[in-house]
């Protein structure tokens, strides 16, 4: 069996997957893709106290900024994730989260860390993936009417996008030991990222890298192991929810499809 034939069997298990999973494979991608938020905000309640008192001290904002600081993350990230997951208002929902992302990057300094940078823009991805859905479900209500086929480019330039930006998620994960396993790790890892961020055989790439991120994040994240009261906690916590949105994202892509701004759609016109 040649490598065109196994690569080709493979296409078609999970061409197969999305078939069986299509009912509900987009409600699982939002509901991974919003985890991070949800957590977030769940968090801002608990630890009120102690997250006010860090932008005061950080930004010497006094205590009513910082408190307000708090219940804008709180009240945007629990309220745009239940207008997403109930399907109302999305856009406005995706641009509250957007908000937060932005508003977070400066006042945690994520913005000089291009860690925690990358994979900030890595959520944004997946948002914009969330707007593209939303505009495909908008045209479907008008499916009958003739339209222009530039129409729909707006789309796909957010497929596009959110593809491109999912991918830094991976850009935090290679590591530069010497070692065979984690050069072949580092090889194969970047090729899937390739394939996902310029929509070549998209569907069987993004699976693959769920079920590495999967492997990852139950692997190394796993916070639950770790007392609450230690600060590792936390952190482990942070990467689990934030690699589960990632997750989201990818499970978007393989629901939608790469878009038309991709090497997929234009071997259909060769």
């Amino acid at each position: 069996m040649g490598h065109g034939d196994l690569m080709s069997q493979a296409e078609d298990v999970a061409d197969q997957f999305v078939r069986v999973t299509k009912h509900y494979l987009p409600h699982v991608g939002r509901l991974c893709l919003v985890s991070t938020f949800l957590e977030d905000g769940v968090r801002m309640w608990f630890q009120w106290g102690e997250q006010s008192e860090y932008i005061d001290s950080t930004w010497g904002c006094g205590s009513f900024l910082a408190n307000f600081f708090v219940l804008l993350n709180l009240l945007g990230q629990l309220g745009g994730c239940v207008l997403i997951l109930s399907r109302n208002f999305v856009q406005y929902a995706c641009f509250s989260l957007f908000g937060i992302i932005a508003l977070q990057t400066v006042a945690y300094s994520i913005l000089w860390d291009p860690k925690f940078l990358m994979r900030n823009l890595a959520l944004g991805g997946g948002l914009l993936l969330l707007l593209a859905e939303c505009r495909g479900e908008a045209r479907s209500v008008f499916a009958g009417v003739p339209s222009l086929g530039h129409q729909s480019s707006p789309k796909h330039l957010l497929q596009l996008g959110g593809r491109v930006l999912l991918v830094l998620m991976f850009m935090t994960l290679l590591h530069f030991d010497l070692n065979l396993f984690t050069i072949l790790q580092n090889l194969v890892g970047s090729a899937l990222i390739v394939l996902v961020a310029v929509g070549f055989k998209t569907k069987l790439a993004a699976l693959t890298l769920v079920a590495w991120l999967l492997c990852i994040n139950f692997t190394f994240n796993a916070f639950w192991n770790i007392p609450s009261y230690k600060p590792m906690h936390d952190f482990l916590k942070y990467d689990f929810f934030q690699t589960t949105s990632v997750i989201g994202g990818l499970l978007l892509v393989v629901a939608l499809g790469p878009g038309g701004v991709s090497m997929d759609e234009k071997k259909k016109e060769w």
